[in-house]
């Protein structure tokens, strides 16, 4: 309800870009919204005469209070969003969440840092780096650096009175190469910090900068005669050039660059993320955001892209994205590439987001089957755009060869499983020759006269294997019936796969992959199945029928004990004349000897 008390926090709001916080009854904060216009945005939410998700509706109810905060620009307000969600966490806020806590690399603050790593920050001053999803890359990492650079391991205090009193001693890391001893002086911190200045370039994906710099040592000690040290640096360099080959390179052309790209159902968005520098893919990792008030996928990946960045503390000035949102910033560019390596890095980070989505919901499947059912009814509802979940599906298929045995099947698929008891076979009546679009007439006329008079529930889709003609063959009938409008029908081309609607000339095209389509093609295949195979158990039986009806002298009964005895022509065929005789006696077994012999018996 709009009380005059919000009302009059509304009609003072300013247009310009802000935060706003929304309080219950208890002073409870529910919500946190940012918008590039507050009195627009959060006037909204009060002047629609309907909401288009439940749960805004609801949310909206429970409004007692309004708080909100001006800021200079709406990238300003979505930092500033994202921030006080992670320290409040209002009830109707998405949460942004992977599977766990992934690893970071870290350099201590303290003399001669240390370099390690964790899945625990605290901020203590020191630098972290990551997080790392692939910690198969996270040790690469750590085994060049320590490769390249001999750096301490002991946990000593190694103050400047510490090192001047001699309280250490040189260990076994020192005497093997891979600490340079600083604990007893054999190292300045000078020279040791320069060393972690390379480190944090390595790690800020800068290796081109640590490259050049090696190779200006490397040169600096070959002209002076020193060439066990430079062999050194060119060991280094190989492994620089070791540890790039293994990583995933881009274009050398693409320096310093965030990409985002999501996809989405009804329930759930997977938002993947790619840090590019210098020409390589240095960071990869993938967000689960589960949906609160129906967000949009623009709103949700404005979201990531503040959260992401924070996390990954980046500072690219080059965010692509798949579709222009509404952010203005003079620091950031939002690029939409349409071609070029920006695109192909745009769908390598697609990619990852489907994948991540499919074996996600294939988890989530096999741990509760029932909502696996929701789930895909809800997603066919969408993508055939029906006003009920499609629960309950009937599927039709003609079979004839040349005009013979025309037959028509009918499967039946409920909550997308095949429902084997509530197939039906049709043998036409009314249709002379191979007339499909008859055939389907008279059988989706049979069908639901049939439905009608039983009282029968009646299917949530009616599928026809065909395209515009069989489809609106089948309109016709169900016109005829009163049904036309009242059940949606739809038919599927096996060309292209493309569905067709009635009254629009222009087909429907579902993503090949995508399970709706699936559904679909499993319900049209197992309807020619079903109609396939009963077609040739019919003309089977028919050709086993004329050829003995042809037989002078034996009719109808005689052929039923000769095929119930011998079950099939060809064994009457090859049947000596004694068998023959014990199942029909002598003069009809005479009779059907001399007709399938050229031996007669007189």
């Amino acid at each position: 309800m709009l009380t005059d008390y919000l009302r009059d926090i509304i009609s003072r709001l300013p247009e310009t870009p802000g935060i706003y916080k929304y309080f219950d009854k208890d002073g409870t904060l529910i919500y946190i919204g940012k918008a590039k216009r507050l009195k627009k945005r959060v006037g909204s939410y009060f002047f629609k005469t309907h909401h288009d998700s439940r749960k805004t509706a609801m949310m909206v109810e429970r409004i007692a209070d309004i708080q909100f905060t001006i800021v200079d620009s709406e990238v300003d307000a979505l930092l500033l969003e994202n921030s006080l969600i992670k320290k409040f966490q209002p009830k109707f806020n998405i949460n942004l969440k992977d599977d766990k806590t992934y690893p970071f690399i870290c350099i201590k603050k303290e003399p001669f840092p240390r370099i390690t790593y964790t899945r625990n920050i605290v901020r203590d001053g020191s630098d972290y780096f990551g997080p790392y999803a692939n910690k198969g890359m996270m040790w690469t990492i750590l085994e060049l650096i320590k490769a390249l650079y001999p750096t301490r391991t002991c946990s000593f205090n190694l103050t400047e009175e510490n090192i001047k009193a001699y309280k250490f001693k040189v260990c076994l890391e020192y005497q093997i190469g891979n600490c340079k001893a600083p604990c007893v002086g054999y190292q300045t911190e000078g020279e040791y910090l320069e060393t972690i200045k390379e480190i944090k370039n390595i790690l800020k994906g800068n290796i081109v900068e640590v490259k050049n710099h090696l190779r200006f040592l490397m040169v600096k000690a070959a002209e002076a005669l020193k060439f066990e040290e430079a062999a050194v640096y060119k060991r280094k360099l190989e492994l620089l050039d070791n540890y790039q080959s293994k990583s995933t390179i881009v274009s050398h052309q693409i320096h310093d660059v965030d990409v985002f790209s999501i996809v989405a159902d009804e329930k759930f968005a997977f938002i993947n993320f790619l840090k590019v520098a210098n020409g390589m893919i240095i960071q990869t990792q993938t967000f689960e955001v589960k949906k609160k008030l129906e967000e949009t996928v623009e709103e949700l990946l404005e979201y990531a892209i503040a959260e992401v960045r924070e996390q990954y503390k980046s500072i690219s000035r080059e965010i692509i994205v798949p579709f222009k949102l509404d952010l203005e910033d003079d620091k950031i560019t939002f690029t939409v590439p349409k071609l070029g390596d920006k695109k192909k890095l745009l769908d390598l980070s697609l990619k990852n987001a489907m994948f991540y989505k499919r074996d996600k919901l294939e988890q989530y499947d096999r741990l509760n089957p029932e909502l696996r059912v929701d789930r895909l009814m809800t997603q066919m509802q969408k993508d055939l755009r029906l006003k009920t979940p499609p629960k309950h599906i009937e599927c039709f298929d003609n079979s004839n060869i040349q005009g013979t045995n025309p037959v028509s099947a009918c499967v039946v698929f409920k909550d997308g499983k095949p429902s084997k008891k509530d197939y039906r076979h049709f043998k036409v009546q009314t249709v002379v020759g191979p007339d499909d679009f008859a055939t389907m007439r008279e059988v989706v006329y049979r069908r639901y006269k049939r439905v009608l008079e039983e009282n029968e529930p009646l299917p949530d889709l009616i599928v026809i294997d065909g395209g515009k003609g069989q489809l609106s063959s089948a309109i016709e009938s169900l016109t005829e019936l009163g049904l036309y409008g009242k059940v949606p029908v739809i038919g599927i081309a096996k060309r292209l796969e493309e569905l067709y609607y009635p009254d629009d000339e222009f087909p429907l095209y579902l993503e090949k992959k995508s399970e709706t389509l699936k559904i679909i093609q499993q319900i049209r295949d197992e309807a020619h199945r079903f109609g396939i195979t009963h077609h040739r158990n019919l003309r089977s039986k028919n050709t086993f029928v004329s050829e003995l009806d042809a037989i002078k002298g034996i009719g109808k009964e005689t052929t039923k004990q000769l095929l119930s005895e011998l079950k099939s022509v060809k064994k009457i065929r090859e049947a000596t004349f004694e068998q023959l005789s014990s199942i029909l006696g002598n003069a009809k077994a005479k009779l059907v000897w001399n007709h399938f012999n050229t031996h007669k018996i007189v």
